[in-house]
């Protein structure tokens, strides 16, 4: 049987290294020629695979859908991040990065081989339903995930708005797995929001690292540098449930806060995936007292900007240890409109240090709290509190600026922001380095 197949086999072999030429270029043809008849070998059996299978499968099979699932197969036996994207996919992956495209908003990535959720985009579906940053997907409807690809999973989630889908969901603290039922919408990413916590102290949050994130900084900046009499006391940059994003927007971000010096540079096998990105002088920000906000749902392009910050100094990290993605992935477009998004490098902090499945550990450890207003909070009666008691006859600086309790002493901030442990305890930190300033200068 094998030899009357001889003449299709050169056939397949031929077009099976046209395609990989087309997607890989010179590095393919390399790369043949250095290991020499390992290769050949290798897809000789591919292609004696694909042949049976074309002619004795049951029924009559697509090739195109055997070469994605070849192809697929391969990619997830190198990492959880490489993955092929068919022609719909990646297509969908370009509108991704402009901050639009339609289904739950949330980040995964497989971990111990089990589907499992980087981060929940803010305001999206998935955040208002109470998904949460290692949260572990058991089901997508009625189908299990063990063994499911990401690109898989995520075409599953994905949809047309208003339709619904069941996550069945493994967390810690559950007695059992828990379903969610989410309604698919059209993710419109914010990526930057900002608020004026007091006055001199402005807040910024990146949800996603976007095409257009660097510009939305610079505008946030401006804008909050205007509310407050043209400078800023400090700055709390929030980085949480941050999945990351593009790279070159990471840098950006970073190159605003950092003088001079590396940012963050990465080590792969080719030439092109050694690179060093480098602070410009030029448009850095005045040094003043900065809070890095970051925790477990923070991966990738925001552990670069923490890692940066952290190591020039420039910032104080606070909150708790992030996700601890190192890797960067290019996205190579192929011949048919599809595109392969593979591990190219590891990224290294500007002191050496690789984040890859350890995450930046924060300056100072804040976990999550609730805060709980109380009337009074050590119990004891003051002066204040008597009937008839009577005033100083003094008006107390802003005291028509009335706040409730446990919230964030600002009337510009986000309602997202009251009552946000770990935004007050930054900007306490911040408030407290100005205080220690004016008493060093009157020292």
């Amino acid at each position: 049987m094998f030899g009357t197949r001889k003449g299709k086999k050169i056939a397949l072999l031929a077009v099976v290294l046209f395609a990989m030429l087309a997607g890989g270029g010179f590095v393919a043809q390399k790369h043949c020629a250095a290991q020499g008849g390992n290769d050949y070998e290798s897809i000789e059996l591919f292609t004696d695979v694909l042949a049976i299978v074309k002619k004795s499968y049951v029924e009559e099979v697509d090739t195109k859908k055997l070469i994605y699932g070849a192809i697929n197969g391969m990619l997830a036996s190198l990492d959880p991040h490489s993955s092929f994207m068919p022609p719909d996919m990646y297509k969908e992956m370009k509108i991704d990065t402009k901050g639009s495209f339609g289904g739950l908003g949330i980040e995964i990535t497989i971990k111990d081989g089990i589907l499992t959720v980087i981060s929940p985009i803010e305001d999206t579906p998935a955040f208002r339903a109470g998904i949460k940053a290692g949260d572990q997907i058991l089901k997508i409807d009625d189908r299990f995930t063990k063994d499911m690809t990401i690109m898989d999973a995520v075409k599953r989630m994905r949809g047309a708005k208003g339709t619904k889908v069941i996550l069945t969901i493994v967390r810690e603290g559950f007695d059992k797995p828990k379903d969610f039922t989410l309604v698919r919408d059209i993710i419109q990413v914010k990526s930057v929001r900002f608020s004026s916590l007091d006055n001199g102290y402005g807040y910024i949050r990146i949800a996603q690292f976007q095409e257009k994130t660097d510009d939305d900084l610079v505008k946030a900046l401006a804008t909050l540098k205007e509310e407050n009499g043209g400078s800023l006391k400090g700055l709390v940059l929030d980085l949480r449930n941050d999945p990351g994003g593009l790279l070159d927007q990471a840098v950006k971000v970073a190159d605003h806060f950092v003088e001079q010096g590396l940012i963050v540079y990465t080590e792969g096998r080719e030439k092109d995936s050694r690179m060093q990105f480098n602070a410009h002088k030029g448009g850095t920000e005045p040094a003043y007292p900065m809070v890095v906000l970051i925790n477990g749902g923070s991966a990738s392009a925001s552990e670069i900007v923490a890692g940066a910050l952290q190591d020039h100094k420039r910032a104080v990290v606070m909150g708790t240890q992030s996700f601890g993605k190192g890797s960067v992935q290019t996205i190579i477009p192929l011949s048919d409109d599809s595109g392969l998004r593979l591990t190219t490098a590891r990224y290294y902090t500007p002191n050496g240090r690789s984040i890859q499945a350890k995450g930046i550990t924060p300056d100072i450890i804040v976990e999550r709290a609730e805060i709980q207003p109380t009337e009074k909070k050590d119990g004891h009666i003051r002066e204040k509190d008597l009937e008839n008691h009577f005033e100083s006859g003094e008006k107390v600086e802003g005291e028509d600026k009335k706040t409730e309790k446990g919230k964030v002493p600002a009337a510009k901030s986000d309602d997202q922001l009251k009552g946000d442990y770990q935004v007050l305890r930054a900007l306490d930190l911040l408030k407290g380095w100005e205080i220690l300033k004016t008493m060093n200068r009157a020292n």
